[in-house]
């Protein structure tokens, strides 16, 4: 029942793409195993992220299951088919059943995929992130796939308001591509600092995500005013210390010492 429930899902999925005209490239996809438990730490730039990851890995033939935010499950009709293809949801004021939840699937050998920037960020660059993963892999043993994706953001994704006060909205501009890049997977040994840990990771992501946002085919037309396109690379997004009033960043999570402005 959770498959069918997911090939449908993933179908569906598919054809929009399609319908919209989205060009999906995908590489290092050999870096995730075809089988066994494994940990996708994913940078997060936008809603519709979870279809491009997926499609992603289904190329490997996984079927992943995400960390999302809890609040999904309130949207009509949605909670039956997330819980069928064993998402997981993530309620940031108690995360602890999340936690136990991914690290029983994780035990049964299955993918599951964590955002731990805990949301997208304003400046396009890799925000704080929590030490979810690290600990999941310590405790589990499953290696941990950095993953990056771009273009999505120019789909749907925060912003600042307009004039109006109306945040932005999808655009369904035919023939976007977004590009999807796995790094090699890492370990997490079993007297490794969370923390040191959590950093090389954030240094690991940036270097994914920075190496897609300076594809040609990504940069911004010249005399562009590019409000999707980070600062540090000429584009209009807020920068990370203009991020910082925007981002609802959790207080646990490690501060970045890694990306092109490293805060104090």
């Amino acid at each position: 029942m959770s498959e069918a429930c997911y090939r449908m899902t993933n179908a569906l999925g598919r054809a929009a793409l399609r319908v919209l005209g989205i060009d999906t490239h995908t590489s290092g996809a050999e870096h995730l195993p075809t089988s066994g438990p494994v940990l996708m730490a994913a940078t997060h730039v936008s809603y519709p992220d979870f279809l491009f990851l997926e499609k992603a890995a289904i190329e490997r033939e996984r079927y992943v299951r995400f960390m999302c935010r809890h609040d999904v499950w309130n949207v009509p009709g949605v909670r039956a088919a997330m819980d069928r293809m064993k998402h997981v949801p993530v309620d940031r004021e108690a995360p602890a059943g999340a936690y136990l939840r991914a690290r029983r699937l994780l035990r049964e050998g299955e993918a599951v995929c964590a955002f731990p920037e805990a949301g997208i960020s304003y400046s396009y660059t890799v925000r704080s992130l929590m030490r979810g993963v690290a600990s999941l892999a310590r405790e589990t043993g499953a290696p941990v796939v950095p993953v990056a994706l771009w273009g999505s953001q120019r789909i749907w994704s925060v912003g600042m308001p307009d004039e109006d006060g109306r945040k932005p909205r999808p655009s369904l501009d035919r023939g976007r591509r977004v590009d999807v890049v796995m790094g090699e997977p890492v370990t997490v040994k079993p007297g490794d600092d969370l923390t040191e840990w959590t950093r090389d990771l954030g240094r690991r992501m940036t270097s994914l995500l920075e190496g897609l946002q300076g594809l040609p085919h990504h940069r911004q037309r010249p005399g562009e005013r590019a409000t999707w396109h980070p600062a540090h690379l000429g584009g209009a997004a807020p920068s990370r210390r203009e991020a910082e009033e925007l981002d609802s960043v959790p207080r646990s999570a490690v501060p970045p010492t890694w990306g092109p402005v490293p805060l104090p």
